[in-house]
């Protein structure tokens, strides 16, 4: 088990570091960051599941706590204004000490309300960074989410230190727990419901604990590329399954996808085909590398897969470039990974915020950013069989291209991807998935 001890501190120093920077850049005395507070459902007394600000977890562990604040500096010890009501509907997350409270100047309010005589009086050259503009207002911040620093934070937030690094390893490490046990419930002939349960209880998670919503695809519910229906009832055949879930550690995602097949048959052997790619991609995840070139790369290898299960007449080359492998691999790469699954900074050239475009053939890229040490990804690669992208290909000029029995004999099995997390070191690559032994 990680000693967040040895590691939190630098991570504190790093922020604190950064902080300055934007602070100095932008002229201002300080950063506010809300937690954030309950939403409350349209005309119903009842809250969606809360979720934290990613700014606000960056600092500290802390994610189910509403109404709480940091008030930031650079220099001083940051200031923790956190909310204990005293409240006998609900359970209050208790303070307790732990690694990183003796960072944190911590004031300790029971009314949402209180705030207001902890914050700074005269909040002109304070930005609020937080998801609640009606409440930023009303405390009277003229500056709330500034784009130079917003730009400049994520930006930065793109290099992960080590103790991010450890907290990711450890979200892998659940997510792969419940990746296990999923597959066990497939193997099994469960339900698209079942399986989920399977995973959720391995990972110890309810559904709103996950980073996302997980896809428990049976079958062709696998070609849905974000099904997240779970048909309660056992198909009549289990032929394939595609399992994309994560978890979190303190606020932290992993995202990780393997697919399956019931049988030893030839959709088995486009998966392992798809593994082997999906690793080579990874080997190719360097820094100086641009990412959009290591996504077409791997899209004419693609192809290249498409011409050795005979589901294309065509070459590779002809298929990247007619943009025929789109209709089988319809998204990107991969993308930023941290305190969100899709992490931003991904399309910045610089902490400017300075956009750097996909290509037009490439439209669902998540990231066009070169690659750098110490950043994290996801390296998931796919290959489909879509009713409606197949459809519009063979209505098209390149129809003729297409082994289309081939294309029929696949298409029960839905689809394949395959997705590992990824940081990438000056020496060399970490598979946080392989390392734990998910295959």
């Amino acid at each position: 088990m990680t000693n967040f001890a040895n590691v939190y501190p630098a991570h504190i120093n790093e922020l604190q570091a950064r902080a300055r920077n934007v602070l100095n850049r932008e002229n201002l005395e300080g950063l506010v960051i809300h937690s954030g507070k309950e939403l409350k459902v349209f005309l119903d007394d009842n809250s969606y599941p809360f979720k934290v600000n990613p700014h606000f977890k960056h600092w500290l562990p802390l994610t189910n706590v509403t109404n709480s604040w940091l008030l930031i500096n650079g220099h001083d010890k940051p200031v923790l204004i956190y909310y204990q009501p005293v409240d006998f509907w609900h359970k209050v997350e208790a303070l307790t000490d732990d690694f990183w409270t003796p960072f944190f100047d911590i004031k300790v309010i029971t009314n949402a309300a209180e705030v207001d005589a902890l914050l700074p009086y005269d909040k002109a050259n304070y930005a609020y960074i937080g998801e609640h503009i009606e409440v930023a207002k009303a405390l009277g911040f003229e500056q709330i989410n500034p784009d130079g620093a917003l730009s400049y934070l994520h930006f930065h937030r793109a290099y992960k230190t080590p103790y991010e690094q450890a907290l990711m390893r450890l979200s892998n490490e659940r997510a792969v727990a419940g990746h296990l046990a999923a597959k066990a419930a497939f193997m099994a002939g469960e339900s698209e419901f079942e399986i989920q349960r399977a995973y959720l209880q391995a990972t110890s998670h309810t559904d709103s604990e996950t980073p996302y919503g997980n896809i428990v695809a049976l079958n062709e519910n696998a070609a849905i590329l974000h099904y997240t229906a779970l048909e309660r009832n056992k198909p009549e055949q289990h032929r394939s399954f595609l399992i994309d879930a994560g978890a979190n550690y303190h606020g932290y995602a992993s995202d990780i996808t393997r697919t399956y097949a019931y049988e030893q048959n030839d959709f088995a052997a486009l998966i392992a085909r798809m593994d082997k790619l999906m690793l080579n991609a990874v080997d190719g995840l360097k820094p100086g590398k641009s990412y959009v070139e290591l996504h077409c790369e791997t899209y004419l290898d693609i192809g290249r897969v498409l011409a050795e299960f005979n589901l294309i007449h065509c070459s590779a080359e002809v298929a990247a470039e007619q943009g025929i492998v789109s209709t089988f691999f319809p998204h990107g790469l991969g993308h930023h990974l941290g305190l969100q699954v899709h992490d931003v900074g991904g399309f910045m050239a610089d902490e400017r915020g300075t956009h750097i475009d996909t290509p037009a053939q490439h439209p669902f890229l998540r990231t066009s950013r070169a690659v750098e040490a110490e950043q994290v990804f996801t390296i998931e690669p796919g290959l489909y069989f879509i009713d409606s992208l197949l459809a519009d290909l063979k209505a098209s000029e390149h129809s003729n291209a297409i082994n289309w029995a081939q294309v029929e004999k696949f298409k029960p099995f839905g689809g394949i991807r395959i997705e590992d997390n990824i940081i990438v070191h000056q020496s060399h690559n970490e598979n946080m998935t392989r390392d734990l032994n998910l295959g």
